[in-house]
């Protein structure tokens, strides 16, 4: 084994022992499962703690409580996504209460939560009297002292090396130089000495006013004041220009990020806790057990096609996806993101995509075999064709991940985290693990031949463009049957028509009481039986004591039927329900978090447009990227309309997915066409050199979409109701995916060069 290959197993194996580190031990202390203690999971998988809270609407106009019901779930959601991508539930209940559930929290952090989804953040900035010490010596000694006038006596605690000390501040009651409107980012920095501080900047008119007060008071001390409590009173030692400010304190990390969240995020009207519940799992046993054999169903078909069709290939290569399942979960660990169902489903998925890298790297090592070069040679080239495609197909989803990231929130920005972390270990286990095992079996010489199945080198020769303009054509028939299907259930009211389910324009919550506790898996199935396919089902306990009840969130009206099917049927008639009241409760996906989702898709898409165009040397390809990647999604969602679906938040993750699963396919084609175009010189027949590139590209097209789609059938036959929708939805994409860069993306590259085919045409008819 040389030097280089050397390095390379030792950074492997640093890198797995580390995140296998992360990992263990697998089980929690309380001994709930595998790697419950290590990685933090989701409501719908292990539960956790839901807080209901009351909005004083004593001093709001009756008709802005709704808009600052509203504001104040936009808010606490900002607040509590501080503790971590938990992808949290916040919904308004009723007319001024919000439900607030978070996922497995530690005691400390639930504290915590609860101290900062009821902070109200109200800020203000007073001047401090300038006889301040004479009057508080006087307070001392003066049981009778009364402060002058329009000022009030605050105090402040600090502790320094063990030792409290209390200091007391005279400051104004009226007349404050600023609040926290003022307020344009809050962030925490740290001293000199690694202490934590939180850092304002102000907005341009709050910096004015700031500006000038600091100016006409240098030498005064100014009072920094956060809901009635002082945090801190420095001294202004001159004119404080650029619209910046400190508050320090004794803070520990916690406390200053949970500060800055806060300021950032100030409640119109405050919130206080009226109860809080410990939540079991949304998903019962059968429903989680559905979907982890699905789940693996799907990663079994990828195995063992990958060990028939490639033989000791593909051995290398489910040991480098197994690899890559390990750094991913360690990552997620580290790091401690949520999963979900969902989330798990997601990750078979993007192992069954990981295929696709090596499906590459095999086929081009086959070509050149095909060529007469040996073994090592036929290795190395296959790795380096294969590598820039690799790149360009990666790259591309992980710029859509990270424009997710920023400009997302709540579940789409968690999803954005996991694609990312996911791209990258594939990436990584797909091409840098497998050449250095390859290296190693080479040079030990244990690897003489490169042997695989050969079913479709020998395809017959396709006219794909052939037929373009009919396939065209069909397409846009679909997607213009499935807008306006669209239309009719009210896609464009957002929230509110029928094609959204209670995630995005909420229902009806029905608290039972029962005699018998049954698995929400089988709860569920009634339901489904009853026609109520969409449902949240959750167990709920007093924190303080008392009686479990059973909590159902439906579509409006459903409330009636439900009841009644479980208490008819016999699966669950033993339970004895009673109702013990029902209430409207509101969306946990608002038309904001929509908004910034298809802002950050439209991102997403300009710059995946502006990338492969520079990559590729022409505008042609990156719009027809661009055409190909809208044509999936709305024949995606016309066909998830067309078949009476709503949409939900797992299906929002799918269809984001397809924007990175989709191009991969289109730059494959077009780095195929760019290849092809070099070898060919001189005048280029734009129509042969497509159809000839697609046939090239067409064994790896069905040996990694069958790959994929094998995986998705598997989470649509057998991951049940749950995760349906969800895998529908990557069915339909991984289908039109496919379809979409042979007869989409590829005819509108061909048509930019519309003038140079016609002209080729006429010459070889002619000759």
């Amino acid at each position: 084994m040389n030097k280089k290959t050397t390095w390379k197993f030792a950074l492997v194996a640093i890198i797995t022992a580390f995140c296998l580190y992360s990992l263990w031990p697998p089980h929690d202390p309380d001994g709930d499962g595998p790697l419950t203690g290590k990685i933090k999971l989701g409501l719908d998988l292990k539960g956790g703690t839901s807080f209901l809270l009351k909005m004083d609407t004593t001093q709001i106009d009756p008709q802005g409580r709704a808009a600052a019901l509203q504001q104040s779930v936009e808010i606490i959601e900002k607040r509590v996504n501080q503790f971590g991508v938990s992808e949290p539930i916040v919904q308004a209940v009723g007319d001024d209460r919000i439900l607030v559930q978070l996922p497995g929290l530690a005691e400390k952090d639930r504290n915590e939560a609860r101290r900062s989804i009821e902070q109200t953040a109200y800020l203000k900035f007073q001047l401090v009297h300038e006889d301040n010490e004479r009057l508080q010596g006087q307070m001392a000694t003066n049981p009778r002292f009364v402060p002058p006038l329009g000022w009030t006596n605050l105090t402040q605690t600090t502790t320094r090396e063990g030792q409290t000390e209390t200091r007391g501040y005279l400051v104004r009651v009226k007349g404050h130089e600023l609040d926290g409107k003022a307020i344009k980012r809050a962030f925490v920095q740290f001293d000199e000495i690694g202490r934590p501080y939180v850092s304002l900047t102000f907005t341009s008119e709050g910096a004015k006013t700031f500006a000038r007060v600091t100016a006409a008071n240098v030498g005064r001390q100014l009072a920094i004041i956060l809901d009635g409590e002082l945090q801190s009173a420095p001294v202004i030692q001159t004119e404080i220009i650029g619209g910046q400010a400190q508050i320090t304190g004794q803070f520990s990390l916690i406390e200053a990020r949970r500060l800055s969240s806060i300021l950032e995020n100030p409640l119109e009207a405050p919130v206080q806790v009226l109860e809080e519940r410990g939540v079991d799992p949304s998903l019962g046993r059968d429903s989680i057990r559905s979907g982890i054999r699905a789940s693996t169903i799907g990663a079994a078909i990828v195995i063992v096609f990958m060990v028939v069709y490639y033989l000791g290939a593909g051995v290398v290569a489910n040991v480098a996806m197994f690899l890559n399942l390990i750094i991913l979960v360690g990552v997620l660990a580290i790091f401690k993101f949520t999963l979900t169902l969902p989330g798990i489903a997601g990750i078979v998925l993007a192992i069954g995509m990981s295929v696709d890298a090596n499906v590459l790297i095999y086929e081009r090592i086959r070509e050149e075999l095909a060529a007469g070069k040996p073994l090592r040679t036929a290795i190395a080239a296959g790795y380096q064709r294969a590598w820039l495609v690799i790149f360009d197909s990666n790259l591309t989803t992980i710029m859509t991940a990270v424009i997710l990231i920023f400009f997302g929130t709540g579940p789409v920005k968690g999803f954005g985290v996991t694609l990312t972390i996911g791209l990258l270990a594939n990436l990584f286990a797909a091409v840098f693990i497998t050449r250095a095992v390859f290296d190693w079996l080479v040079g030990a010489g244990w690897l003489k031949d490169f042997k695989m199945l050969h079913l479709f080198n020998r395809l017959p020769k396709l006219n794909f463009l052939g037929a373009w303009k009919i396939a065209f054509i069909l397409s846009w028939i679909v997607i213009i049957l499935g807008t306006v299907r669209f239309a009719q259930r009210g896609g464009f009211d957002i929230g509110h028509g029928e094609v959204y389910g209670i995630d995005f324009k909420g229902g009806d919550a029905v608290t039972l009481a029962f005699a018998q506790k049954i698995d929400p898996g089988i709860v569920g199935g009634v339901l489904d039986k009853a026609g109520i396919l969409e449902r949240f089902i959750q167990y709920q306990r007093d924190m303080a004591g008392g009686s479990e009840v059973l909590n159902i969130r439906l579509p409006e009206g459903a409330t009636d039927t439900a009841v009644q099917a479980l208490q008819k049927d016999p699966a669950t008639a033993g339970m004895q329900l009673k109702v013990l009241g029902t209430e409207r409760v509101g969306a946990v996906v608002g038309k904001q978090l929509l908004k910034q989702a298809l802002w950050a898709v439209a991102a997403a898409m300009l710059a995946i447009m502006l990338y492969i165009a520079f990559r590729f040397g022409e505008l042609s390809y990156g719009l027809g990227a661009v055409v190909s990647l809208l044509h999936d999604i709305l024949m995606t969602v016309g066909l998830f309309c067309l078949t009476g679906r709503t949409f939900s938040m797992p299906v929002m993750a799918a269809i984001l997915t397809l924007i990175g699963y989709s191009i991969n396919d289109t730059i494959v084609v077009y780095d195929r066409i760019r290849e092809n175009k070099k070898l060919s010189g001189g005048r280029v027949d734009y129509f042969e050199l497509i159809n000839r590139s697609i046939n090239d590209t067409l064994p790896r097209t069905l040996l990694t979409g069958g790959a994929t789609l094998f995986c998705a059938l598997a989470l649509y036959g057998y991951g049940g109701s749950v995760l349906n929708d969800f895998a529908f939805c990557f069915v339909i994409g991984v289908l039109t995916g496919t379809y979409s860069s042979i007869y989409i993306a590829s005819p509108v590259v061909l048509w930019f060069h519309r003038k140079e085919a016609r002209a080729m045409s006429q010459a070889t008819v002619k000759a």
